[in-house]
């Protein structure tokens, strides 16, 4: 079992920034990947941003060149920095870990954090 718990929403105007973190706890080790997910009202649950155990990193179309995805393996901590923020971020944010292998995995998420963006 996973556990994973976000921080760091909130109210920001836009063109601002938040620093969402994401702790993970209890069996790890095949983990092979965190990453973040958001759903808006009336809305999907969609993928922002994943970062492989390799390092590798993906980002959706709508936040590439504003967030950033990276982890601190040591505190089992994945971060999403989140630049220029516009209205249409506003979402809850999810925190995803991921085992999946060529024969099946699972999915852990969190609880989520509020992220909302507004003058």
């Amino acid at each position: 079992q996973v556990h994973l718990v976000e921080s760091g929403g909130g109210l920001v105007q836009p063109g601002g920034s938040l620093r969402l973190s994401c702790t993970a706890s209890g069996n790890l080790f095949r983990i092979n990947a965190m990453g973040w997910y958001r759903q808006a009202p009336g809305k999907q649950r969609e993928l922002v941003a994943t970062i492989a155990n390799s390092g590798s990193t993906n980002y959706a179309d709508s936040v590439k060149g504003r967030f950033t995805i990276s982890r601190d393996n040591a505190k089992n901590t994945v971060y999403l920095q989140t630049d220029s923020l516009k209205p249409e971020d506003t979402a809850v944010y999810y925190c995803n870990a991921r085992d999946h292998t060529f024969y099946g995995g699972n999915n852990y998420w969190g609880q989520g954090t509020q992220v909302t963006v507004s003058s």
